[in-house]
């Protein structure tokens, strides 16, 4: 009789519990199984000049460099990309692109009118590279040192405060680390 009574109660506070812990979660901070693992290898032809090519390898040829999707739709994107420019005016580090599921005269119109941050831009117009990293959607920027090992991947536009906070510690380490 009295477990009639205490079972709905226990469940009761077993799913406050649930609610509780769940809205603590930031929805921003999605776990990538790619952290501490290889870069995915991929060749693209670069946005710019589709007769040359972008490969993991041109990442891998600094301490740390920046992957950063982006898409000429993408309207978060054109929030960080003033500071994409910032980072690259101020060689902080190397950025590096990936053109997520554009058209290709969208994307050269974009960096034509916002300027090119990119030391060079892959052309990912089926979104297979994206899918290989684990893109949820743009923007993201992975940090990627100079084994090819994701060391951190950020979602949402990468804004001051994001870099100071987050990605420049990272970033900073890496860069001393392989020193």
């Amino acid at each position: 009789m009295k477990l009639r009574f205490i079972l709905p109660l226990v469940i009761f506070a077993a799913l406050i519990g649930l609610f509780a812990v769940g809205l603590q979660l930031n929805p921003r901070e999605v776990p990538s199984p790619l952290i501490d693992k290889p870069a995915p290898s991929f060749d693209l032809p670069r946005v710019d000049t589709p007769e040359t090519r972008i490969t993991r390898d041109d990442l891998t040829a600094h301490k740390v460099s920046l992957f950063n999707v982006w898409a000429s739709w993408c309207v978060a994107c054109r929030q960080e990309h003033p500071f994409l420019m910032e980072l690259a005016r101020n060689d902080a580090v190397p950025i590096y692109g990936l053109n997520y599921k554009d058209e290709r005269k969208d994307a050269l119109a974009w960096l034509e009118r916002h300027g090119n941050p990119y030391r060079a831009s892959g052309f990912d117009h089926e979104g297979r590279v994206g899918i290989d990293w684990g893109v949820y959607g743009v923007p993201e920027t992975f940090v990627v040192d100079a084994r090819g090992t994701i060391r951190y991947k950020h979602i949402g536009p990468l804004t001051p405060q994001v870099w100071r906070e987050k990605l420049e510690p990272i970033v900073r380490e890496l860069q001393g680390a392989a020193s």
